[in-house]
């Protein structure tokens, strides 16, 4: 390997980029990284760790409303958008700093610099104009939010990025996009005391979970204040001369907004990084096509996490990082299992799910059972706030295994993570019911429905 500058050299200093230089550093290998932007990427520095850090926010208008029915309180309140945002960027620094020093302590050279490739083992950094080679390229630049560029008056449109760093909170906000960037923002802006539209070409949100709870999640946040418009679209946009927008509907509605914010999906960040001059195949999107073990159509070219658009979920990308580094310098071979993720949307209420939805498992199994069960969480007996709680279980009516957990209410994504291990180990329905329960919690319906909501036969 000493033929070359580096043994491995990282485009992309997001989640999987940079775990793959660490755990290849560690293997021995001289690996430099560089990133254009800044270190952590989408989830870190603009995506799901200050959209949390926003859910949080959002939410304390209800807990304040809830202590009243056990007995609180509470006072005069006031909101501070800018707190909010200048606290948010304060974890953001605290955070990209850790990813920074760990990479130092790996020994990984940091390359604070755009880098395209030249060749199969070549690589330019755009801030100096230096090529440095490298035996084995990995390309993790992840994704990037699409606009409808052909759409009139797009310019006035913001995206997911943009409504990180608002310098002020609108009075009025219509979101387009029915997907989980879409509905959680939703959540957060009306939390916020945003007025808050979401509009939706499709019949229903959430596109690919389960139906049962794609208009359970939009009934629930109905009732919070979120107004939804269904099967339509935008045909323009238009700045009105008090500054705020109009955007005028395939289905002839004029939405008026302060803002207006497209969360319609995010395509690879491919563009001008060089890869179809070597010879690497893309999609018609963008993504990198790769084998399992994340190699491409050039040998020495490897790419990981959302730029080959397989399972665009951060812990899915480090996942993916860590093979790589094992396999290419570990001498421990092995491939990331994408047929079982567990994942949450962390809408209002919050959306924890693991393995199939009844519609993927009939299309597999003409037999299934499902238990399903809708109650109002215990907090809410005292709140008073008209909230309910859902859980369904799918379950292989001939063999008991359980196919797919589905949980709607509060905390569903850490209970997502825990049914994960369980169907990971291939857990039975009879492997849920001899686990005791632990009362009193909402969780404890998963071990205590004993007769199928419905059976699915043929």
């Amino acid at each position: 390997m000493t033929d070359y500058d580096y043994d491995l050299f990282v485009i992309g200093g997001g989640s999987g980029g940079v775990r793959a230089a660490r755990i290849a550093a560690t293997h021995g290998a001289r690996v430099a990284i560089a990133e254009e932007h800044r270190y952590g990427g989408t989830c870190v520095i603009r995506g799901c760790v200050p959209k949390k850090l926003f859910v949080y926010a959002s939410k304390f208008a209800e807990e304040f409303e809830d202590a009243e029915g056990f007995g609180w309180s509470v006072g005069e309140r006031s909101f501070s958008w800018e707190k909010l945002v200048a606290a948010k960027d304060q974890e953001i620094a605290r955070l990209e700093n850790i990813y920074r020093r760990n990479l130092d302590r790996a020994n990984v050279e940091i390359h604070d610099s755009r880098a395209v490739i030249e060749g199969p083992q070549t690589v330019r950094l755009m801030s100096t104009g230096t090529k440095v080679t490298a035996r084995y390229i990995l390309v993790a630049v992840g994704a990037s939010p699409n606009l409808d560029n052909s759409l009139p008056g797009i310019e006035h449109a913001i995206t997911s990025n943009e409504a990180f760093h608002l310098t002020e909170l609108p009075s009025r906000i219509l979101i387009a996009g029915g997907g989980y960037i879409g509905v959680e923002f939703a959540g957060i802006f009306n939390g916020l005391g945003v007025e808050t539209t979401l509009i939706y070409r499709g019949d229903e949100i959430l596109r690919g979970f389960d139906n049962d709870f794609r208009s359970a999640v939009r009934e629930e946040m109905e009732k919070k204040g979120v107004k939804f418009v269904l099967n339509d679209s935008f045909e323009k946009i238009e700045r009105l001369p008090d500054g705020t927008a109009a955007a005028h509907t395939q289905g002839g509605q004029i939405l008026q907004a302060d803002k207006i914010m497209f969360a319609i999906g995010r395509n690879p960040h491919t563009r001008d990084l060089g890869l179809e001059k070597v010879g690497v195949e893309m999609d018609r999107i963008g993504a990198i096509k790769v084998n399992p073990d994340s190699s491409t159509t050039v040998e020495s070219i490897y790419a990981v996490g959302d730029v080959t658009n397989r399972a665009n979920l951060t812990p899915v990308a480090i996942r993916e990082g860590h093979a790589f580094a094992d396999t290419i310098f570990g001498n421990n071979p092995w491939t990331v299992d994408h047929s079982l993720i567990a994942t949450a949307v962390f809408s209002q209420p919050e959306l924890g799910t693991v393995g199939l939805t009844q519609e993927e498992a009939h299309e597999r199994t003409p037999n299934l059972d499902i238990y399903k069960s809708s109650f109002r969480p215990m907090k809410h007996t005292l709140s008073g706030r008209d909230e309910k709680m859902l859980m369904k279980m799918i379950v292989d009516a001939d063999t008991q295994k359980v196919l797919g957990v589905h949980v709607l209410g509060p905390d569903a994504g850490e209970l997502a993570q825990v049914l994960g291990v369980t169907l990971q180990m291939g857990a039975t329905k009879a492997d849920f019911d001899r686990t005791i329960a632990v009362h009193p919690t909402a969780a404890e319906e998963l071990v205590t429905m004993r007769e199928p909501t419905e059976r699915l036969r043929g």
